[in-house]
């Protein structure tokens, strides 16, 4: 076969064109760092690498975003919860060595003034957020735990009240001690001489007639509660048909009660025949008096101001035995709790947001404060209306395959309403000593107008030891209310210490997922190095040899297509 010039120019360009060919591929491996550029330069490593390449990017979403964002939700839950355990414990000091630093009320008004801060500093916890997210929230992360002066600002403009149902237990019945010493005040008139002193050695004797009774009572998560006047209330008492509630309504000062359902309807034949008496009091000390005094009120004693529902031991002996909240045969359909449903529509700042806590309805005038009340819109949104509702908020972060963990907590879990309300109970009491200081300086003053000799001189005596009588039973009462508030705020830190123990947990199980993806990350980066990855060495080395074999045959074609046939001839 005869091999001409055309042939071999021919093969000389092919065999040239393949080095070439060769040389970009080295090139694009040195500047991609891959051996592949497409699928058909190796299908078996592009295979390899698009699982590869789906296992790290995967592997990274978790350990870089999901983990770590996961990781800074425990961590500012854990701060918040540690500056509350340090509030807390704080209290706890406070209640322990406050019995011994004051006799009077202005000494103790400096020494609750502090744990009035303390207790507003345990709310304001509540509202911490981590990037615009609130975490003790809930589902509902865009709304705080507690009412803000935006929320106060908004208020003005388009009010909001709710109906809140709340349920008690046998442990929510607690004592309070009651000291009545108005009969100390009987017949004082202006600055003068006492009414008809009479013989103070014997008709007078006032410090008999100074008493200290114990009272029971439901304390209510919240005070300043709406009357009923005009509104209603309902209960269930424990031992009542678990569909039947009492309501009680009033009108014009004029009291009614029947038994409705559960959606407020009247039933025809309820089961329950008796209703107890309940009445409505505007001030806390006269609630007191009239369950007191035996004969006033022998029912329910309903105090908004103070959201306390108070009655007598006779009354607490009839109707809230222990058996009655226990789940027995012989309670078989009956309620088995106390629960009350009542309204509130006045918030002040740092209160609780009760759609966190309670099943409620929420009422929201929409309209503004410039359109008349009888043309005023309103928009109605019920919260936790299923028992398990407002129990199930729990957000979990996918850290893993088939992997999850959880990284809210409740804000129901610990921030609980009764350090507040413990709060209202020591303000009674210091309302109390005020009042009895004032009588005392009162007294004092009216006697010093008289000599030491006169019937009304010593009828003022007389007052003055049932006052100083008032003011120990009021002192021993405040005794015996920070030594309970020891237990309670040790309760409060035990029971705080349980979610701060359970996220702290999370956080160290978080840890040692962390800690595996990364270890795997770093595997499977490896692995897709060495399937897709060059060494560079080598790939220079052969880079620089398809180079000289490139010019060498550039030259060696080049002298070779010098020659032709017409040379030989």
């Amino acid at each position: 076969m005869r091999i001409t010039n055309k042939i071999m120019r021919n093969n000389a360009a092919y065999n040239i064109n393949q080095n070439k060919i060769l040389q970009d591929k080295l090139t694009n491996q040195m500047t991609n760092q891959s051996k592949i550029a497409r699928p058909s330069d190796d299908p078996v490593v592009a295979i390899r690498a698009l699982r590869l390449r789906s296992n790290v990017t995967t592997i990274t979403q978790y350990n870089e975003k999901n983990a770590e964002d996961a990781k800074q939700w425990l961590t500012v839950t854990a701060d918040a919860m540690k500056t509350t355990d340090d509030v807390l414990t704080d209290l706890y000091k406070q209640a322990t060595s406050a019995p011994n630093k004051f006799e009077s009320a202005e000494e103790l008004r400096i020494y609750l003034t502090q744990m009035k801060e303390d207790t507003a500093e345990f709310y304001s916890c509540a509202n911490v957020d981590y990037a615009g997210r609130f975490v003790f929230s809930g589902y509902r992360t865009d709304l705080p735990v507690t009412f803000t002066e935006e929320d106060m600002k908004e208020m003005k403009d388009h009010p909001v009240s709710y109906n809140i149902n709340e349920e008690f237990g046998y442990q929510d019945v607690s004592r309070i001690s009651y000291t009545n010493y108005e009969k100390l005040r009987d017949g004082l008139v202006g600055a003068g001489a006492p009414v008809t002193p009479g013989d103070v050695n014997t008709v007078n004797s006032y410090e008999q007639k100074v008493t200290n009774d114990t009272l029971y009572r439901f304390r209510i998560s919240y005070n300043n509660l709406d009357s009923f006047e005009g509104g209603q209330l309902t209960i269930q008492l424990p031992d009542m048909p678990d569909n039947e509630y009492i309501k009680i309504q009033s009108t014009g000062g004029t009291v009614t009660t029947s038994i409705v359902d559960r959606k407020g309807n009247a039933i025809a034949s309820p089961v329950t025949t008796t209703i107890p008496q309940v009445m409505e009091f505007t001030d806390q000390e006269q609630a007191y008096k009239a369950v007191a005094d035996g004969t006033t009120c022998t029912g329910i004693a309903f105090v908004p101001s103070s959201g306390e529902l108070v009655f007598s031991k006779d009354f607490y002996d009839k109707n809230f035995s222990e058996e009655m909240f226990q789940d027995t045969a012989a309670n078989l359909g009956k309620a088995k709790t106390f629960r009350v449903n009542y309204d509130k529509s006045e918030w002040k700042n740092g209160d609780i947001n009760p759609v966190h806590y309670f099943n409620c309805i929420e009422t929201l005038r929409t309209t503004g404060p410039d359109v008349p009340a009888a043309n005023a819109e309103y928009r109605r949104t019920a919260y936790n209306t299923q028992t398990s509702e407002g129990r199930n908020q729990e957000i979990y972060y996918d850290v893993g395959y088939n992997q999850q963990i959880l990284v809210n907590t409740r804000a129901d879990e610990i921030f609980t309403h009764d350090v507040q309300r413990d709060m209202d109970d020591f303000d009674h009491f210091l309302k109390q000593l005020d009042d009895i200081e004032a009588l005392r300086s009162d007294l004092e003053t009216k006697q010093a107008a008289w000599p030491e000799d006169s019937r009304e001189y010593k009828d003022y005596a007389k007052r003055l030891e049932g006052v100083d009588k008032a003011w120990t039973y009021v002192r021993e009462n405040i005794q015996t209310k920070f030594e309970n508030q020891i237990t309670k705020y040790q309760k409060y830190m035990d029971d705080a210490r349980v979610p701060m123990t359970e996220n702290a947990t999370r956080g160290s199980r978080l840890e040692l997922i962390k800690t595996r993806l990364t270890n795997q990350q770093a595997t499977y980066k490896e692995l897709q190095q060495d399937n897709e990855g060059i060494d560079i060495t080598e790939v220079a080395v052969e880079l620089t040899s398809a180079d000289l074999t490139y010019n060498a045959a550039l030259m060696a074609t080049g002298k070779i297509m010098q020659t032709n046939l017409m040379n030989y001839i």
